[in-house]
């Protein structure tokens, strides 16, 4: 039988990404001085971004060959790290009402061709498709989650793979280290150090990506850096004074890999792959 391949879709990352570029020619071609776009023009951005999903997925099932596929979408409510941390993901631009209406008949299009979705009420769908990744993962299966969120980099291993879709490539490890100049299994640690500018997680004052990539090759692990002998004094005070928020850094960073999940892998396996 041939090994499984499950195919992770971190869907409100293509989604939005292909609807800005579906509206991008539409704002350039509006007058400046009008706003918003007007009512029909909006209509036809979701037409067109609805046609643009659909053949997306059309192309990742091509190209993956999975046998397995889901479509994981954030839950309306906020997560549970805007209750840890008021400050997460402050000023994120909120997703256009037009296309948060229309996410139900994108899930149908995706339905069509096979593939579910899922929507978690509680959590974010990177803790999901960290979840399902890591099971798979625990279980010698092959996963490949889709997405240009590098918060998904901390999960690579020779069984879970992360593709970018707009730019036709494969985020691996060696990806990382040309990008941030650390191993996948540091990158934790490293934004810990420097704070998250993406979600405005905040960092430890005055280390900045050079020093944070250079001390964590140095030592492996901040738990190292913290019992090493021989750090610099400036640098070990810099950690001392800024334990607590060092410790709520490293639990938003965290991907969760524990979230019960209420299916079995055969529910979300592909028509084409069922003979």
């Amino acid at each position: 039988m041939p090994n499984s391949h499950l195919l992770l879709i971190d869907a409100l990352n293509l989604i939005r990404r292909i609807y800005a570029v579906q509206e991008r020619p539409f704002i350039h071609a509006k007058n400046q001085d009008t706003g918003e776009l007007s009512t029909s023009t909006q209509q036809q951005v979701i037409i067109n971004s609805q046609a643009a999903c659909n053949t997306a997925l059309e192309k990742l099932l091509y190209q993956q060959q999975a046998s397995h596929a889901l479509a994981v979408f954030d839950s309306q409510a906020p997560c549970w790290r805007y209750q840890l941390f008021e400050g997460y993901k402050k000023g994120r631009k909120k997703m256009p009402d037009a296309l948060a209406n229309s996410l139900t008949n994108i899930q149908d299009g995706f339905m069509d061709l096979g593939v579910d979705s899922l929507t978690s009420e509680v959590d974010e769908a990177d803790d999901l498709i960290a979840t399902l990744a890591t099971k798979m993962a625990i279980h010698g299966k092959d996963v490949t989650i889709i997405s240009t969120d590098k918060g998904f980099l901390s999960l690579l291993s020779p069984s879970v793979k992360v593709y970018d879709y707009f730019n036709r490539r494969y985020l691996d490890q060696e990806y990382v280290n040309s990008k941030f100049n650390v191993k996948s299994s540091q990158l934790i640690d490293l934004w810990t150090l420097t704070g998250d500018s993406t979600n405005k997680i905040p960092g430890v004052p005055g280390i900045g990506s050079i020093t944070a990539a250079k001390l964590l090759n140095q030592y492996g692990s901040i738990k190292a850096l913290e019992t090493a002998q021989d750090l610099n004094p400036a640098i070990s005070e810099k950690l001392s004074d800024n334990q607590e928020q060092m410790k709520l850094a490293k639990t938003l960073l965290t991907l969760k890999n524990d979230i019960p999940l209420g299916f079995n892998l055969k529910d979300i396996r592909l028509p084409h792959s069922q003979h």
